[in-house]
């Protein structure tokens, strides 16, 4: 992949400030469009839908009360 072909990138976090940091400043390239989501399960049904170039993953999101 080169950096031309970078358009379109989904963002999963379960922490709300931290996805709207990243939105922002990943925002701030004007050829890039950044998705959010909340969670894994979300993560994979707009990965379906939406095709990302890239996606960018917290690993240590919870599940319940239980960490991934």
């Amino acid at each position: 992949m080169n950096r031309d072909s970078l358009r379109e990138i989904l963002y999963v976090d379960d922490e709300p400030d931290i996805r709207e940091i990243v939105q922002m400043a990943l925002g701030l390239v004007p050829t890039l469009s950044v998705s959010t989501v909340d969670s894994g399960l979300r993560a994979l049904e707009s990965m379906r839908a939406q095709r990302p170039d890239l996606v960018l993953l917290d690993v240590m999101m919870q599940i319940g009360r239980a960490h991934v």
